[in-house]
């Protein structure tokens, strides 16, 4: 039975999400040593293998894992919830919000499989250009962002465009 509708959308994406998040994690951890740096664009664009144990920008990674691991995915289920509870309300008829809410909940499975497994998150996507350095990153953190993009034009932009009910 194929999946249809919004609910098709969510398991599509957020499934394709996790599962390319997951096996190029795995294919990293198999094929570079911790640390190790692969230019892929010389001067801008690196593979650069590191375990984050904070959240984005390593936010908390200094906090003992005893709270820092139970914290986050503790996290990582509300917000999981929040998300399908969220998702659940969407009309049938509105294509951009369940897009986003499912990179936005793919990613945030992604890297919940890794604190749970691991303790830490593997980023190895590392951007640089001359004395600029952007945090390494990864497929869910990519999926995270682009989502909470297409939630911010969705609310800002297209929100303006759709007429709301009319007023007698």
């Amino acid at each position: 039975m194929m999946l249809a509708g919004k609910y098709g959308l969510l398991a599509l994406v957020a499934g394709g999400v996790i599962a390319l998040d997951q096996a190029s994690k795995f294919w990293v951890d198999a094929r570079m040593q911790l640390y190790e740096t692969k230019a892929l664009i010389p001067g801008f664009f690196d593979l650069h293998y590191i375990r984050n144990t904070g959240a984005a920008f390593g936010f908390l990674s200094r906090t003992e894992a005893d709270l820092r691991v139970p914290f986050f995915i503790v996290v990582s289920v509300v917000a999981t919830a929040i998300i399908l509870f969220l998702f659940h309300r969407l009309r049938d008829a509105d294509k951009v919000l369940p897009f986003a809410l499912s990179l936005v909940l793919g990613g945030a499975i992604g890297n919940l499989i890794d604190r749970v497994r691991l303790g830490e998150v593997i980023d190895f996507f590392y951007i640089h250009y001359k004395g600029f350095h952007w945090p390494a990153f990864n497929v869910a953190d990519t999926a995270i962002t682009v989502g909470v993009f297409l939630l911010i034009l969705r609310m800002v932009f297209l929100e303006k465009a759709t007429p709301g009910p009319r007023q007698s």
